[in-house]
């Protein structure tokens, strides 16, 4: 039938999503998609338009698999904050360890190059890392704290969870980030019970 997309558009955008996770926005050729997808460069462009479309794509993609399994592990921080906290960063964790999947963080990566990007990446990118940083806060702000607490704990959780794709992707053991975790939760801890 004339007109009809003869592959799978969303393995495509998952093929493209690793693509572009392995080897970042810039070393990432049309010619490394199309491998990695099946598809020519003409498909490429009619289905997904330019580079920074494809990409864009990807990286929401990315944000909403991720995100949605964040949400999840967060949504017993008013009952037992510690553990939605711990269950975030396992979310990132359980990513990081899955051999099928690229090291690192496509959100993290995409922040890392910002300078570089379009400004129509480089802005998602903001929003996504952004978002990250008011789940963080909204799941933080059921406990009770003190004024602008719940931000600053927030934004450093938000802070250390980009930071374990940054060291998975240079080569840190399994142990050395859940030792990260450890640390930022036991901060977290004490500072619950110091308010107590």
């Amino acid at each position: 039938m004339a007109g009809k997309k003869q592959f799978d558009v969303e393995n495509a955008l998952d093929a493209a999503m690793v693509q572009f996770w392995r080897a970042g926005y810039a070393d990432t050729s049309l010619d490394d998609l199309s491998s990695a997808t099946g598809l020519n460069r003409s498909s490429l462009y009619s289905s997904f338009g330019d580079k920074d479309s494809l990409y864009l794509r990807c990286l929401d993609r990315y944000a909403a698999r991720y995100g949605d399994r964040y949400d999840q592990a967060l949504s017993s921080a008013s009952e037992e904050p510690l553990r939605a906290i711990r269950e975030f960063f396992e979310v990132t964790l359980t990513r990081i360890a899955d051999p099928d999947l690229p090291d690192g963080c496509l959100v993290a990566q995409t922040a890392m190059v910002i300078p570089v990007l379009s400004p129509a990446v480089a802005a998602r990118a903001i929003e996504v890392l952004g978002s990250q940083h008011a789940r963080l806060r909204t799941a933080l702000n059921t406990v009770e704290w003190a004024d602008g607490d719940a931000d600053e704990f927030a934004v450093h959780l938000a802070a250390v969870n980009q930071s374990l794709a940054v060291m998975s992707r240079s080569g840190s053991s399994q142990e050395q980030l859940h030792t990260i975790v450890d640390v930022s939760v036991n901060a977290l801890s004490q500072a619950l019970h110091a308010r107590s």
